[in-house]
Formats: C-alpha cells, structure tokens, sequence
C-alpha cells in the first residue's frame, strides 16, 4: 500500500475525510474538461497535499498557493528504499501531519 494511502487511513481514523487522487500523467489530466477536472480536484478544497517521490517542480499547479507538496528538492541518493522514504520523507506521517497542518488540526 502507498505511502498517501496510509496517511489517508491515517487521518480517517482521526475522523477527517481526505480523498486520495492518484495523478498519473499531467499530459493526460490537463486537456480533461474543466468540469472532469473540477471534479477530480475541486476548487473549493484548497488543504492539499502532494507526495511525489522525484522531483516538486510542477505540482504547486494541482496544490494551488495554500497547499503543500512533498517531495525531493535535490537530487537522489543510493540506500535501501525504506532508507530513502524516511531520509526524504516519503512516509504516512509526514503526509498526515502536512494535511492536519493545513486544516489547523494538531
């Protein structure tokens, strides 16, 4: 199960709903109608989070100004997957706490 999957099974047993958008292709996404797209991220939710494990650049577009994006802002490293995941972050809680903290819940 994915990292964002968890935190998401994390904050339900928290009692806060938090959909989870599996975006797979921006080329595919972005000539959608806006209404796909609306529905797929509606506008009126501005507490997002995005878990990419590469590269940040480009998902400030899908998180909007208030939102939050998880990911590298360096290059790589060599380890054990686990390793990396907790180096750079890639983990259920830091997604959960990044939701909670733009939902001003502790």
């Amino acid at each position: 199960m994915s990292f964002p999957v968890q935190a998401h099974e994390q904050l339900l047993a928290e009692g806060i709903r938090s959909p989870v958008v599996s975006m797979q292709s921006w080329e595919i996404f972005e000539p959608q109608t806006p209404a796909y797209r609306d529905s797929v991220l509606p506008p009126s939710v501005t507490a997002r989070v995005a878990a990419e494990q590469a590269s940040t650049f480009g998902w400030e577009r899908y998180v909007g100004s208030a939102g939050r994006v998880i990911g590298m802002k360096t290059f790589g490293a060599f380890a054990q997957l686990k390793a990396l995941q907790q180096k750079f972050g890639f983990e259920p809680d830091r997604v959960a706490t990044a939701a909670k903290a733009l939902l001003g819940k502790p």
